[in-house]
């Protein structure tokens, strides 16, 4: 009897241990080419398959979790799951709240979109809320127009609710190039933030120094380079 109480603890220790190091990764699912849903509803893009790579070398196993972007953060905080991977630029404000790994795309350009090329960017201009391009437009002189999701973000400049659309130029670019003439960069890029990061609670130093040492051996290897010329294109900023 002693025995099977003995083995029965150890089976429930090793089952702790094996769900601690499940790891749940948090994404929004609608900011292509870093993250959306595919065809058959899983998290596809870039940040899937860098992150996928990411815990391997780890040595995690890991869960995807999709979360609106507006309470990506706070349902961080509350344990709905350990990682961000969102397309989160690193930024002293949100430093404040949470710790960044080191970042796993570099500091890249934001632009405006419209439909000319004189579209008024001191207007209104949309974008998404909670970004930092939202905070750069209030801080402009322009009237910001926030939305939910990205996606409605391009959507009020096509239907007249706002002159131009602010937000980071690789989510822009197939919009323009899909649009056959009908919207346009307007004006020049913008360079915000230092990067795009993972972001954890601030207590998950441990965790935290595991992704780093999986993205500096990625970076150091050229998966990470090879994965952003994949789902961004040639000419896209790398490290």
């Amino acid at each position: 009897m002693k025995k099977m109480l003995l083995a029965t603890t150890l089976l429930a220790l090793s089952g702790g241990i094996a769900a601690a190091q499940t790891v749940r990764l948090g994404t929004e699912g609608a900011y292509p080419p870093f993250n959306f849903i595919d065809d058959a509803g899983n998290v596809a893009g870039y940040e899937r398959e860098f992150g996928d790579e990411a815990c391997k070398r780890a040595g995690l196993t890991c869960e995807w979790v999709t979360n609106d972007w507006d309470s990506i953060i706070p349902n961080l905080q509350s344990g709905n799951y350990d990682v961000i991977i969102a397309g989160m630029s690193i930024t002293d404000e949100r430093a404040k709240v949470v710790d960044f790994s080191e970042n796993y795309f570099p500091p890249a350009d934001s632009a405006y979109v419209g439909l000319t090329a004189e579209a008024d960017i001191k207007g209104v201009v949309s974008a998404q809320v909670g970004t930092i391009q939202a905070g750069y437009v209030a801080e402009s002189g322009a009237t910001l127009l926030e939305f939910p999701t990205p996606d409605e973000t391009v959507a009020a400049v096509r239907n007249g609710e706002a002159a131009a659309v602010f937000a980071d130029k690789d989510f822009l670019a197939p919009y323009v190039k899909e649009s056959n003439g009908e919207l346009t960069f307007v004006g020049e890029p913008v360079s915000l933030g230092g990067g795009v990061g993972l972001a954890f609670r601030q207590s998950d130093d441990e965790l935290r120094e595991k992704f780093n040492a999986a993205i500096q051996a990625m970076k150091a290897d050229g998966t990470v380079n090879k994965l952003i010329e994949k789902h961004f294109g040639p000419e896209t900023k790398k490290f």
